[in-house]
């Protein structure tokens, strides 16, 4: 009775053991391993960034010539939506971030392709999904 019960600990130990070994393979081969819907004009994100936006979660007014983590959220969620590469999720709102939040704001009437994110544009931001099958090559084509 004993030794029933110590094999079947054994083979119940061995299992979860093969079971979190086979998770961490898993997971180093995904982290490897670039994603099957990335495309070669905007690749995934660098290591050690992520793809989810954590810079902000407000509506404020941002504009072009501001630094910060505002601006880093605007970039983070352009490039998710294939409107900015991910090399340019830097916190600083220049000209190809501009063009980037005018071409989404043309892209969801009825915001006003203006380049200001205003609460309005925030709104469509956080609520719109991959618009863009492929990035929109900067400069303007």
């Amino acid at each position: 009775m004993i030794r029933k019960m110590l094999s079947s600990r054994r083979t119940a130990g061995a299992s979860a053991l093969a079971a979190v070994a086979l998770a961490a393979a898993l997971a180093a081969a995904l982290a490897a391993a670039p994603g099957a819907s990335a495309d070669e004009h905007n690749p995934p994100p660098p290591p050690g960034s992520s793809p989810v936006c954590v810079f902000y979660d407000g509506e404020g007014l941002t504009v072009y010539g501001e630094q910060g983590d505002r601006v880093s959220q605007v970039q983070c969620m352009l490039a998710n939506r294939h409107y900015l590469p991910w090399s340019a999720v830097d916190g600083t709102f220049g000209p190809q971030t501009l063009l980037a939040v005018q071409r989404f704001q043309l892209d969801n009437p009825p915001l006003t392709p203006n380049g200001l994110v205003t609460p309005a544009t925030w709104s469509a931001l956080w609520h719109a999904g991959p618009t863009r099958t492929t990035p929109l090559p900067y400069p303007p084509a």
